[in-house]
Formats: structure tokens, sequence, C-alpha cells
């Protein structure tokens, strides 16, 4: 029998769109120079704190204008009405994804989601951002999570994130891909989960703790998978980007069948 997995049909049909690249430069001129040069070979651009702090929403607004899917990782945590304000603005710039923290408990996420609509306007034909839970950081390994006092190890503690992320409404986790195979245990084959982390087998593991190839991770029940380093820093990004969904498609089914275009 095959191990391949198989994804739900209303996921996207194609390889590439599977794959996130994370944008993590100080500049919008980098930010936009390597989103031009790999805007055919992946699915979702992400924008986070580095980012998102130096530029503003105006490069999320022209990344958007262009027609890439942008994920606003900012790992929202805040009161719940602050949240709510801050998905409502999210929703508005026309984002394919964003996140807060599942730690912030089942009051905030259930605000994040609520003040989607509200940004979006309640426009029929509009798209409505997925919103995920940030369950735990992929540079924290057991003996962190110990000392900052979440008991059990980071399955456990990802696994109760997901579970809490899912009854208050959200789409879907950010999480490692270690604990993907729980996650999706736990929660079901439609629970969307992201899994940053992901590194060639080639790669070194830099500074994520819970780290895997990309098709381990795919295997083990993730939808979109993280990338950053390993493509952006690479000589040739758009044939790093290649390689890395050439590992995807080992381990991508769609309706029980192989996709093989990129």
């Amino acid at each position: 029998m095959s191990n391949r997995r198989r994804l739900p049909a209303r996921l996207p049909d194609r390889q590439r769109d599977h794959l996130i690249v994370a944008l993590d430069v100080p500049r919008a001129d980098a930010a936009l120079g390597l989103a031009n040069g790999l805007r055919n070979s992946v699915g979702t651009f992400k924008v986070g704190l580095e980012l998102f702090t130096a530029a503003g929403p105006w490069l999320v607004e022209r990344l958007v204008a262009q027609g890439d899917r942008v994920f606003l990782d900012l790992k929202l945590h805040d009161i719940p009405s602050t949240v709510r304000a801050a998905a409502r603005e999210a929703a508005r710039l026309g984002v394919f994804m964003f996140d807060v923290h599942a730690s912030g408990g089942r009051e905030m996420m259930e605000a994040a989601r609520e003040g989607v609509p509200e940004g979006r306007g309640g426009s029929a034909g509009a798209q409505r951002p997925l919103v995920l839970g940030v369950t735990i950081l992929t540079s924290l390994a057991a003996a962190d999570l110990a000392e900052i006092g979440f008991a059990g190890g980071p399955e456990a503690a990802v696994t109760r994130l997901a579970r809490l992320a899912q009854q208050s409404g959200l789409d879907g986790v950010v999480a490692s891909p270690w604990e993907a195979k729980a996650i999706r245990a736990a929660c079901g084959p439609e629970f969307v989960i992201v899994t940053p982390g992901i590194r060639p087998a080639s790669a070194l593991a830099q500074d994520q703790a819970r780290a895997a190839t990309p098709a381990a991770a795919i295997e083990a029940g993730a939808d979109y998978l993280v990338v950053g380093r390993p493509i952006t820093q690479a000589p040739d990004p758009a044939a790093a980007a290649a390689a890395i969904i050439a590992e995807m498609q080992r381990a991508l089914v769609y309706d029980g069948a192989r996709v093989e275009g990129p």
C-alpha cells in the first residue's frame, strides 16, 4: 500500500500551492525582489514580524495587489478586543491566512474569528482568510517547555492547544511537523495544519528544534509547509523551491490520484 498522503479535495491541487516561502528580510525592496523571482514557483508568501515592522501594511497590500497569497504571521496575542480589531484589519488587507497564539485562550481566538467578517465587509465574493492558532514555537524543545510551565512535552501541549483552537472555531493551527500526525488524529482531515521548521534533507536544522523534511511533514499530516532560508538564501531560490516541491510530490495524493504537475 502506498504511503502517500491523501489531501482533501478542498485543498489546492498543485504541489507549489502547498509551499509557503517566508520573506524574513528587513527591507521591502528585498522582499519584493524575492517575491518577483519566486512568484511562479510557490503558492504563498509569509510576511512576519520583522518585515511587517520594517515595511508595514503597505507591503502586504502591494503583494495582494500583485495577485500573491499572503500569510500574515504576526502571532497575535492580546486581550480579545484588541485581537478582534487586529483580525478585522488583517482581513481588510486581503490576506490568505493569519495567525494568533492559541495560548491566548478560547475567548481571544473566538474574537479573532469574529473580527474577520467585519474586515471583509460582508462581501459575498470576498475570500475569507484562514485563521490559524499558533501552538508551540518550533524553536522550543521539551526542556524549554518545562521551564515555562508546560507539562507533558511538546506533543501533549500542541495537541491540547490544537483541540482548543478547533473548539474555538479556528480553521487550523501552526505547529511543528513532529506533532502533525497527532494533530491530524485529534482534529480530523479538514483541519488545516501549517508547518514551519521544514528543511531539505541536505540542510542543517539551524534554529528550529523540531524540524523535518518536506516529504516527512506531508506524510505526517501537514497541509502547508513554510520554508525560509533554504530557499531565500540559496544561490538560485527558484531552483531551491523546485527541489523542495519535488520532495513534497513524493508524499502528495489528491483524491486518491497522484498529481504530476508543480
